[in-house]
């Protein structure tokens, strides 16, 4: 049994079947279209400016957070990249500071602070409040103790020479200016930088 076909229907038939060959071969089958379609990863995500912790180049990175902005609910950082805007890196990132969603999300990552009181092997946990008090108390007993006034031969001297100040250089220019002024004012000459090390 044969079929009669005119040319312009060959030609139809054909320019079909070549589309629609060239069109699946290129990716465009209608399922797998429709399975294709995603939403931008950082749609509906919350955008905070950060300086990475690592090391003391201060790289500057953008984290990426989702929540739903519920009171006891705590957004997730979900990327990390570099920030394009940052003076110092201008978007890039080492490995390290690459991969510190990994460290952000750590199971292991001490997020409170803990302190060891004398003859125990025990850290436990405590307040803020309560660490940055105690701190505040060890400084003030330290240099009510050890300031010095004047120095051996007589001569003015306002130091405290038992405690120094060892400062983070990933952090502004601002704020650095700031720790070193309240470094000298209590009377501190051993500062040193995150940076030198």
């Amino acid at each position: 049994m044969s079929v009669r076909v005119s040319r312009r229907s060959f030609l139809k038939l054909g320019a079909a079947g070549l589309g629609a060959s060239s069109m699946a071969m290129m990716g465009f089958a209608p399922e797998q279209a429709l399975a294709s379609i995603r939403h931008f990863k950082l749609t509906g995500s919350t955008m905070t400016r950060n300086i990475c912790t690592y090391c003391s180049v201060g790289c500057g990175m953008l984290l990426y957070t989702r929540g739903d902005g519920a009171i006891n609910v705590i957004d997730q950082v979900y990327h990390v990249e570099g920030d394009p805007d940052h003076p110092v890196s201008r978007g890039s990132l080492c490995p390290r500071g690459a991969g510190v969603l990994d460290f952000i999300n750590s199971e292991t990552r001490v997020k409170y602070p803990e302190v060891r009181e004398p003859f125990t092997n025990e850290w436990k946990r405590i307040s803020w409040d309560e660490a940055l008090d105690r701190i505040a108390r060890h400084m003030k007993d330290d240099r009510d103790r050890n300031f010095e006034t004047h120095d051996d031969k007589g001569q003015l001297v306002n130091r405290w020479l038992t405690t120094s100040m060892v400062a983070a250089s990933a952090c502004t220019n601002e704020t650095a200016y700031l720790t070193q002024k309240i470094a000298r004012a209590l009377g501190m000459l051993v500062v040193d930088n995150q940076a030198r090390v």
